[in-house]
């Protein structure tokens, strides 16, 4: 008698739940992992053509520090170089740099460097702050030694907080390449240095146009010492400073005798951002 009164009143139980109730909770739920694992899958996908993007756009700063050298020379000379990019830009920073040249402690020459930078935001892409990674040549010197030496310094960096904003970037910093040679038991010593200069930036496309103005000459006769420092003008207010740039050292001594004579070089190029020839 008890047993049937118990199976009865299961039987008239009205509060389980609902055939209909139950698969709209069932659907809600899957609904909702769909929706996390969708999110999850742009995210992880956005990672990865970030950290494409970054790794491609090294090559192509890379490459733009070599066209720099083949312009600078040549009045008139001008590249266009293309690139693709959906989460970041290039830039360009007018004279971030100053090269000072002292003759027996006189200043000879002076001159303002702009750099070109590509930044993506640390939203998109970021590796670590205080990440540093040296892309082109493998010295950390400014001062380069040798016919095959580069004009232009390329590295990544990720330095947070800066007031220009959060970026991992790749920088183009101009530097000296240094040629010696010996004439009639004269050393010449010959100095290059490519000077950037805004051409400005109609954003009419993703390219860098390089062109080549004009090439200034100062001739040092019968020198005794000759020492080249560089300088950050934008160090605290936009943090391109000394520990942003890394160089070895912020002063280099040119290496030649007494009684050579020096010539700096200084290749005026324009740097034009969206517009190509």
């Amino acid at each position: 008698m008890v047993k049937g009164c118990s199976h009865r009143k299961l039987r008239e139980n009205k509060k389980a739940v609902s055939p209909a109730v139950s698969m709209s909770i069932l659907t809600s739920a899957i609904v909702v992992m769909l929706l996390v694992t969708i999110t999850f899958a742009n995210n992880y996908l956005s990672a990865r053509v970030a950290e494409n993007e970054f790794k491609t756009m090294q090559q192509f700063m890379q490459t733009v520090g070599l066209q720099i050298d083949d312009v600078a020379w040549v009045i008139g000379r001008t590249q266009t170089l293309h690139y693709a990019s959906t989460y970041g830009s290039v830039t360009l920073q007018s004279a971030a740099l100053t090269y000072n040249f002292y003759s027996d402690g006189s200043l000879v020459a002076s001159f303002n460097v702009s750099v070109i930078l590509f930044n993506i935001p640390v939203s998109h892409y970021s590796v670590a702050n205080g990440y540093f990674e040296m892309i082109f040549p493998s010295s950390p010197s400014f001062l380069q030694q040798n016919a095959s030496a580069p004009v232009a310094r390329v590295f990544a960096i990720e330095k947070l907080p800066m007031p220009s904003g959060s970026y991992v970037r790749i920088v183009v910093a101009p530097i000296i390449r240094q040629l010696n040679s010996i004439v009639n038991n004269i050393t010449y010593v010959r100095l290059y240095l490519p000077v950037l200069e805004n051409g400005g930036s109609p954003q009419l496309s993703q390219s860098v146009t390089l062109t080549g103005r004009n090439v200034d000459h100062t001739s040092i006769s019968n020198f005794n010492n000759l020492t080249v420092g560089v300088g950050f003008p934008y160090g605290v207010g936009m943090g391109l400073s000394s520990d942003f740039f890394n160089f070895q050292r912020t002063s280099e001594h040119v290496n030649a005798t007494a009684g050579s004579v020096v010539d700096v070089y200084a290749g005026d190029v324009k740097v034009s951002l969206g517009a190509y020839s």
